[in-house]
């Protein structure tokens, strides 16, 4: 009897945990989430409890710890008082809307437009790679780099090896590498002691050290691509310091960087000068470009957008909703991974039925399982809108991120952004990102021609193709979609 009654005692007891924490998940979750969110994460809990509340205690909450929130925020409120004096965007014309944009930008991250001469759209993989190591050779006083992933490899050598010849001749080196996104790399080991060896003076970002009493959330990742020469000269775009097959054999990532000089550059040091303290409490005092609106053949009006967890409107996703919208005639995008939440799939599908031309260049696979499927879940919504999909061919992984609005048409005031940001939930969230808005200039022309050179060896999937796909591949598409809003 006395068994019974203890029994019965305990499963009332786990019966008003079970509740309780239900109870408590569906007012506590929701807020300040997307509902896809919301849905997503009180489906894990409810359905399964015992998996679902682990994971999001541990990776429920997009915001990094107390410090680190609080140094970007008292960073971007410097960065706002710093550049109060100068102008939203060079002289020139710019219609309001753009203008408007601009503005939008520079109230969510502190940042002007300002004028970066174009050095060249380098495509070719290994060349950009040779470009960052001419660049670091003519460098006098200091190479910043930020990079997510990092690997001293075949390729990459000489690259550190001009980091090398940079130290003998006194210049100082810093490097930042994300731990996470470098962690299951060749070399990922030893990669730190031969960067001391060199005399780098190197961090990694977000790290996870329990042993030092340092953790957050494990999946956040800075995802930034960014080099600079002494102030002058800068590197943004998506590639990683790694060789193009990364660490597989049959298949090799499409990428590209963009080499600037000008004061835009300066933006770029800003941010790396915020993720250094971030990671070492140590200032930089940086050689800084002073203001320049003097336009010549090269001159682009440039407006950095950085985001991550230290930003709570989501600088980059408002973007790139922003520029979607402001197309008229033609839209192409260009991304790995394009799971876009409601806003972005509503703002693409949108400009479809406003007759705008919409293209989405992408993998034919994807190198992730989950990714790849996710994305391919919303393929039927955006064909039947009127999007056309050109898939990159396998072995490729097109790793290209960027989006033009109406370019080649002038009295439209064609749009570029650029840089590391993808277009998915994860980048607009989560990852430190850096991206470019080009509201004037020859970037435009040159990405116009990149997205040309794309689509000659891409497959144009079609509706009706798309419709052939099993019952087995639909199920697979809709659970890894439900995956995707799990932020």
């Amino acid at each position: 009897m006395n068994l019974n009654i203890d029994l019965s005692v305990w499963q009332f007891v786990l019966l008003l945990i079970d509740y309780g924490i239900k109870i408590i998940a569906i007012g506590v979750v929701p807020e300040g989430r997307r509902p896809s969110s919301s849905t997503a994460w009180l489906l894990a809990i409810l359905v399964l409890p015992i998996v679902g509340l682990p994971l999001f205690l541990l990776m429920g909450s997009p915001y990094i710890n107390r410090r680190r929130h609080r140094i970007q925020q008292e960073a971007n409120a410097l960065l706002s008082d710093v550049t109060a004096s100068t102008p939203n965007h060079p002289s020139g014309r710019l219609s309001p809307e753009v203008e408007s944009l601009i503005q939008l930008n520079r109230n969510l991250t502190g940042h002007p437009a300002l004028i970066g001469h174009n050095k060249g759209l380098h495509a070719s993989y290994e060349e950009a790679i040779l470009a960052m190591a001419r660049a670091v050779d003519r460098a006098e006083k200091y190479v910043l780099i930020e990079i997510y992933i990092q690997s001293w490899d075949e390729v990459t050598d000489v690259f550190f090896q001009s980091l090398a010849r940079a130290r003998e001749r006194g210049v100082e080196v810093k490097l930042l590498l994300d731990q996470i996104g470098s962690l299951k790399y060749k070399g990922y080991f030893t990669l730190g002691k031969r960067l001391t060896e060199i005399d780098v003076d190197w961090r990694l970002m977000l790290p996870l050290q329990l042993h030092k009493g340092r953790f957050r959330r494990p999946d956040l990742r800075n995802h930034r691509k960014i080099v600079v020469i002494d102030g002058h000269t800068g590197f943004l775009g998506s590639m990683n310091m790694i060789k193009r097959e990364y660490k597989t054999k049959d298949r090799a990532w499409i990428d590209y960087m963009v080499e600037m000089t000008g004061p835009v550059v300066t933006s770029l040091a800003s941010v790396f000068a915020v993720d250094w303290y971030l990671e070492s409490e140590e200032q930089l005092s940086l050689d800084m470009q002073p203001y320049d609106d003097a336009m010549t053949a090269d001159s682009n009006h440039l407006q950095l957008v950085p985001s991550g967890p230290g930003y709570t409107t989501e600088p980059n996703l408002r973007m790139f909703n922003s520029v979607v919208h402001h197309a008229k005639e033609k839209l192409i995008l260009c991304s790995p991974y394009f799971i876009p939440d409601e806003s972005l799939l509503e703002a693409v599908t949108t400009a479809c039925y406003r007759d705008v031309e919409v293209e989405l260049l992408v993998s034919a696979k994807a190198d992730q399982f989950m990714v790849n499927h996710a994305q391919s879940s919303y393929y039927q919504a955006l064909l039947e809108a009127g999007v056309r999909i050109f898939q990159f061919p396998e072995p490729f992984v097109l790793h290209s991120k960027f989006i033009l609005a109406d370019p080649n048409l002038p009295e439209r005031d064609p749009l570029c952004m650029f840089g590391s940001s993808n277009m998915d939930m994860r980048s607009f969230g989560l990852n430190y990102e850096s991206t470019m808005l080009v509201a004037k200039g020859d970037l435009i022309e040159d990405f116009t021609q990149l997205a040309r050179n794309y689509k000659k060896v891409c497959h144009e999937l079609t509706l009706e193709e798309w419709n052939e796909r099993g019952l087995l591949r639909r199920y697979v598409d809709n659970v890894m979609r439900l995956t995707s809003a799990l932020q």
